[in-house]
């Protein structure tokens, strides 16, 4: 185990890596892809209907085969499935250049939803909770900072490259970056970290105990499982609906574009600083004792939707759905170590996200299909509210055991 001075000075390169894994995968996330959405409709004559089939075709099939491939990491030496993962999302960036027809953009959505939502920051988040055993949450914080911070950075500069060079140029920048930046630098971070004594296969510092893991069939047989999987699902299901169908929450609340483009800045801070707050309150008092309440924000921030009007209700509503998503990385990463070890987390974890990856797909759809069936913000954001309260009471009665022997 690391003591407390030598985590940053033994660990800075391992944590290097996590957050440049982590940060690598916003290229796959929604919030960029989101920029080039327009440019790549005109480009292939596609509707919005068409564009959002094949989006949300390919992120089902990439959320059931990272559940297929994420165990690897479980598996293979770590560099070399962090180049596996690399290569696909450097395929994806080619496809989007060179590819001439819609099934060669399926290809490219697919890989970069894999890759980039899916693998990259498995790997780096997966790194953290196997290496870092008394400062797990902290390491898992740290590395899941490299999404608040895309958040604030990458949409804009897409935004930038894509007026200055053309959309299909600024994937090329992406796909240098992958050989000439990424890889030559995860090579050295992951060098140094092995000098300084991580075991960077089977984790540094773990008990023979903490080895020892349940594999995926355990898992899925825990009633456990099951009753804390709602709350960790809720936060991506919700926000990804919300911001998909943003349009319909900001006519019925009369906000601009500008105000909640000012409100995605407060979500990006609010997100950084509640998932290293997340890191540090994990190391105290543990993941399972946090689970029933990290998504008590979210439900505040549904209930902010429904019921609090004019300009501030938008900046309190995505500050509070900041603090959910924060809070989240840090909890359900540790949580799944902490319960069922780290023999076999990449697996389980891969699993997991793949669960959430589905329902980043099913969220955009019901909403759609609620706002159709003449749902009233009030409404919806109202029962949103309850189901996310319910879920957290469920997580609550769910690892009450582990809780009271960690």
């Amino acid at each position: 185990m690391l003591v407390r001075n030598q985590f940053l000075g033994d660990g800075k390169y391992l944590l290097a890596f996590g957050f440049l894994a982590v940060f690598m995968g916003n290229f796959g996330q929604s919030f960029y892809l989101g920029s080039f959405g327009a440019s790549i409709q005109a480009s292939f004559s596609l509707s919005a209907s068409g564009y959002g089939l094949i989006y949300s075709v390919a992120t089902l099939l990439a959320g059931t085969s990272l559940m297929m491939v994420g165990g690897y990491i479980d598996k293979l030496p770590l560099f070399r499935f962090t180049v596996w993962v690399a290569a696909g999302l450097f395929l994806a960036s080619l496809l989007f250049i060179f590819g001439s027809g819609l099934w060669f953009l399926m290809a490219a959505f697919f890989l970069v939803r894999l890759c980039g939502q899916g693998l990259l920051p498995h790997t780096g988040v997966t790194t953290m909770a196997r290496c870092f055993h008394g400062n797990r949450g902290k390491a898992i914080s740290i590395a899941a900072s490299g999404v608040p911070i895309g958040e604030i950075v990458l949409p804009l500069l897409a935004t930038v490259l894509i007026a200055r060079f053309g959309w299909q140029n600024t994937w090329f920048l992406v796909a240098l970056a992958v050989p000439l930046i990424f890889l030559p630098a995860s090579f050295y971070l992951l060098k140094k970290a092995s000098e300084k004594g991580f075991d960077l296969h089977l984790g540094h510092g773990e008990t023979p105990q903490q080895q020892v893991s349940q594999g995926r069939l355990a898992v899925l047989k825990d009633g456990r499982f099951w009753r804390v999987l709602p709350a960790v699902l809720a936060a991506p299901f919700i926000v990804t609906g919300i911001f998909i169908h943003q349009s319909f929450f900001m006519e019925q609340k009369l906000w601009s574009q500008e105000l909640f483009a000012l409100g995605f800045v407060v979500y990006g801070l609010v997100h950084w600083l509640s998932s290293l707050v997340a890191g540090v309150l994990v190391d105290r008092y543990s993941a399972v004792r946090l689970l029933p309440y990290y998504n008590v924000p979210l439900a505040a921030a549904m209930l902010a939707l429904a019921f609090v009007d004019g300009h501030f209700a938008a900046l309190l509503m995505l500050g509070l759905l900041g603090m959910s998503i924060g809070c989240s990385g840090p909890i359900t990463g540790a949580l799944w170590a902490e319960v069922y070890g780290t023999g076999r987390l990449g697996s389980i974890r891969s699993m997991t996200t793949s669960f959430g990856v589905w329902s980043t797909s099913i969220s955009p759809l019901l909403f759609g299909v609620l706002i159709d069936g003449q749902f009233t913000v009030v409404g919806l954001t109202f029962w949103l509210a309850i189901a996310v309260l319910l879920a957290c009471v469920m997580a609550g009665f769910s690892y009450r055991k582990v809780a009271i022997g960690y």
